[in-house]
């Protein structure tokens, strides 16, 4: 059984998908600094000094300065914001993909050799059939 496991763990796919989880958790932290320290400042400038990740509605008696201040009295927070950001990170995310994907297609394609046409027939083919035909 032992064996049978390294056979497993030694396939490419299984290698090709533990690389590919590896990358993309790293990707993953890359493009969260990404909108949290480059695009979130932005979008704020342009929204008059307004900061999504900081934006809740507090579900429940109380006041609080702030939404880590509500969440360490454990009252229940309405982070609204956080989501905002989960959203913009899964767009950047997703347009990064797509744009990764279509460079890889674009490389196979060009990779691949042009498909030939069919080869006719030969002058020797084509004497045979008319021999052929003449013969009937």
């Amino acid at each position: 059984m032992l064996k049978e496991f390294k056979d497993f763990i030694a396939k490419g796919n299984v290698m090709d998908m533990a690389v590919g989880i590896i990358i993309g958790a790293a990707f993953t932290a890359i493009v969260g600094s990404l909108v949290s320290d480059l695009i979130n400042p932005i979008i704020s400038l342009f929204m008059g000094g307004i900061d999504f990740s900081s934006m809740y509605a507090l579900l429940g008696e109380g006041e609080y300065a702030s939404m880590a201040a509500a969440e360490e009295a454990g009252a229940a927070v309405f982070a609204y914001g956080r989501f905002i950001m989960a959203i913009i990170n899964f767009l950047i995310i997703a347009f990064v993909v797509f744009m990764l994907v279509k460079a890889v297609n674009k490389t196979k394609k060009a990779e691949e050799p042009a498909e030939e046409a069919p080869a006719g027939p030969t002058d020797n083919e084509l004497l045979a059939d008319i021999l052929a035909a003449l013969k009937k």
